[in-house]
């Protein structure tokens, strides 16, 4: 593989290098059915047609001794056995109707270095949004961004000069939520520890979130209503209308306060993530 000549990165308060290797394809370990598997009509949607970007940070574990990129490698392969749609491609058929077509060719990978520490990315309190030179710790390989006929997941691991690492991943939304990503990344962890089989194994069962043939409406869906004409003159009246994005950060405390609003009996069985996505 080559190796890229760094670039550095520089933020308000951060710089530093990352080299990265050329991307490659992690095809799953062992044979998989080659088949084509309908989305549902929900995943069709226009709403869901982008990919989604998560970023984990990871101390260094003086107790570990192989390299993470290796380890990692080779846990993905394992996991795409049992997710193996995710080693496939996206086609659009007539009324833009989705369908995974499971080829087995693989997600990407980049195998990264970057000359930075974990303890000056909070030195520089940059572990929160917005990440300085997240393009560079997730990089965006030509045409990967593309929704249909391109790698459903792209994955870069940055190994820190600590001994840390830096754990980037996208995802094509179409093909998972964030609980069904949260399961894909718990997989490869388990594999990554020696685990020989998913402790939850992923199912596919989008044929019940389509509509039946002919179409029937069972219920009131008050959601998809048009608002009257007098509400949405209010709305403009009220203020601006302009929709803004913004980033927010839960720590300790915020996911502390959060756990006091549960009762017991499901704070005792929710880990960190699902505090959030619920």
């Amino acid at each position: 593989m080559e190796l890229k000549i760094p670039t550095p990165v520089i933020s308000s308060s951060l710089t530093f290098k990352v080299n990265r290797r050329d991307p490659e394809l992690i095809s799953p370990a062992k044979p998989t059915p080659r088949e084509l598997k309908l989305l549902s009509d929900i995943d069709d949607q226009q709403g869901l047609r982008f990919h989604i970007p998560s970023i984990f940070f990871y101390r260094h574990n003086p107790n570990a001794y192989s390299d993470p990129v290796g380890v990692i490698r080779r846990a993905l392969a394992e996991t795409l056995v049992y997710y193996y749609p995710l080693a496939g491609r996206l086609r659009e058929g007539p009324n833009r109707k989705l369908a995974v077509d499971c080829t087995g060719e693989g997600v990407l990978f980049i195998e990264a270095d970057a000359d930075v520490t974990l303890a000056e990315f909070e030195e520089k309190d940059a572990l929160r949004p917005p990440f300085p030179c997240f393009e560079e710790l997730l990089f965006d390989v030509e045409g990967s961004s593309e929704v249909l006929n391109t790698p459903l997941v792209l994955i870069q691991v940055t190994r820190l000069r600590c001994g840390g690492f830096i754990f980037a991943i996208r995802l094509n939304h179409v093909m998972a939520d964030a609980g069904g990503l949260s399961l894909f990344i718990k997989t490869i962890g388990e594999f990554a520890r020696g685990c020989h089989a998913p402790t939850i194994p992923p199912t596919w069962e989008r044929h019940l979130l389509s509509a039946r043939v002919p179409p029937r409406v069972t219920q009131t869906h008050r959601e998809y209503d048009e608002p009257a004409a007098a509400e949405k003159e209010s709305a403009v009246e009220d203020g601006d209308d302009t929709l803004i994005s913004k980033s927010f950060f839960f720590g300790g405390a915020e996911m502390s306060a959060i756990r006091k609003l549960l009762p017991p009996n499901v704070d005792s069985i929710l880990n960190t993530f699902f505090y959030l996505y619920i």
